[in-house]
């Protein structure tokens, strides 16, 4: 049996992973809310935002943690196209879940059918960027691991969508953030503690990219990605805020005239 480190790097892998799934969490709870306050094409594209940046931030956070990951008596390769599907699901599942938030009319039933979808996609995100790992050996699962892993995915998503449907105050949706990024970290480290391999050592070569050539330049990007959203967001008014100026302009008018 291989000996797993699961943070190679100390404590920086498991602190900045978390850090990603903070902000994430955090945007996608604002594009939430303010989905909630607008109609037509504008809830539609705070829902499309809000979809991309939990599932990004998933993603940045589970593949940032998979930098500190190894396996003593094998190097370790990813399957590129299964890496990028791992993402591309993680955002579609995910976004299936906040429409079904968005545009539910019964909340009780929309909140169950989100937080079940959108914590399916984050576990099959998990494990299809864990396909993804090619190494000397095979790897195998705990089930009852596994199965915690799912539940806890299933849990904080149900959770992060009743903090969009019920946290107007930008306080407790940071608070809301923190605790998701949380659960999101536990789902990730429980579905780790699951692994064991069984190292075959071996001269040849491992198809597939190292986590430097690839992983880490991608990361990167949608971190980038998530700290430019988080911006135009913060910067964007919010419905109150809008309704506000157009107010204050409608007496300047009057007087106008």
């Amino acid at each position: 049996m291989g000996h797993l480190d699961h943070a190679a790097f100390g404590w920086l892998t498991p602190v900045l992973s978390y850090v990603m799934a903070c902000i994430g969490a955090a945007l996608g709870l604002r594009c939430t809310v303010r989905a909630l306050g607008a109609t037509g094409r504008s809830r539609r594209n705070w829902l499309l935002t809000a979809a991309s940046a939990i599932g990004t931030g998933i993603w940045t956070m589970h593949f940032v943690a998979m930098l500190g990951f190894s396996v003593s008596g094998t190097e370790m390769r990813y399957n590129v196209p299964l890496t990028i599907l791992s993402l591309l699901v993680a955002m579609v599942v995910v976004g299936a879940g906040v429409f079904a938030v968005g545009y539910g009319r019964d909340r009780g039933r929309a909140l169950f059918l989100g937080g079940l979808t959108t914590g399916l996609g984050v576990a099959s995100m998990h494990y299809l960027g864990m396909a993804a790992l090619r190494l000397h050996g095979d790897v195998r699962y705990d089930p009852v691991l596994v199965g915690l892993s799912v539940v806890i995915a299933v849990v904080a998503a149900t959770a992060a969508l009743w903090a969009a449907l019920n946290i107007r105050s930008p306080v407790a949706v940071a608070v809301a953030s923190l605790v998701m990024g949380g659960a999101v970290s536990s789902m990730h480290y429980t579905g780790m503690m699951a692994v064991s391999v069984r190292v075959s050592p071996s001269g040849e070569a491992l198809p597939g990219a190292t986590a430097m050539q690839f992983i880490f330049p991608l990361a990167v990007g949608l971190g980038s990605y998530l700290f430019l959203t988080s911006a135009f967001v913060a910067l964007s008014p919010t419905a109150r805020e809008r309704e506000a100026s157009a107010s204050a302009q409608r007496p300047v008018e009057s007087v106008a005239r």
